[in-house]
């Protein structure tokens, strides 16, 4: 399974970097590096770095629980191995595409950094969503599913509302846009998926 792999690569370059035999400075996304310095492999090398344990471990599970699932609809949809690897292209174009905007934002910031998958994860999360619509999401501690065709406009408005706000150091801009992408890449692949996520919704 493509996901396991991807997961095991994460995990293992991020535990690297908590250790310090890699050193996450150079690896991390850096608007004012990318941009004036040209750093461009920072807009995917940071999708192997994380803030912590907790950060690591959240996304890894959310991508675990969902890859899976895309996993499956694209090798349906496109076959063994050009499912594979347009999964594998959509994730790891999703790490560099979620961060376009902060790139763009903060470039003139030297101090604005970000790490973490979480943009490349909302991508797989969103494209699992076109495929199962009705597939229950857990929230938090609510302890009853909400179905992903609901779950999907909250978290994005959620994301939206709370990178206007900008107080704490989440990258709600970038869960947003791979939420986004991860919609708009499969149907630019094969727009046929969207008679498809209708018919899961009984439209």
């Amino acid at each position: 399974m493509v996901t396991v792999i991807i997961i095991a690569a994460t995990c293992l370059l991020s535990i690297l970097c908590f250790t310090g035999a890699l050193n996450s400075n150079k690896l991390m996304f850096n608007a004012y590096g990318v941009w004036y310095r040209k750093e461009w492999y920072r807009l995917f090398t940071y999708g192997v770095v994380h803030g912590g344990w907790g950060h690591l471990l959240f996304n890894m599970l959310t991508l675990f629980f969902f890859g899976g699932v895309v996993e499956q609809y694209f090798a349906l949809a496109f076959g063994n191995v050009a499912g594979v690897v347009l999964y594998v292209l959509l994730y790891v174009s999703a790490i560099a595409v979620s961060s376009l905007w902060d790139l763009f934002k903060f470039r003139n910031n030297y101090n604005y950094n970000a790490v973490g998958a979480s943009g490349a994860v909302s991508a797989i999360l969103f494209a699992s969503i076109l495929f199962e619509p009705k597939m229950g999401i857990y929230i938090y501690l609510i302890p009853i599913p909400v179905p992903g065709y609901i779950f999907a406009p909250l978290y994005l408005l959620y994301c939206w509302y709370m990178a206007k706000q900008n107080r704490d150091n989440i990258g709600h801009s970038a869960h947003f846009w791979g939420a986004v992408y991860g919609l708009v890449f499969p149907l630019a692949c094969r727009p046929d998926i969207f008679q498809h996520f209708l018919a899961q919704l009984g439209l």
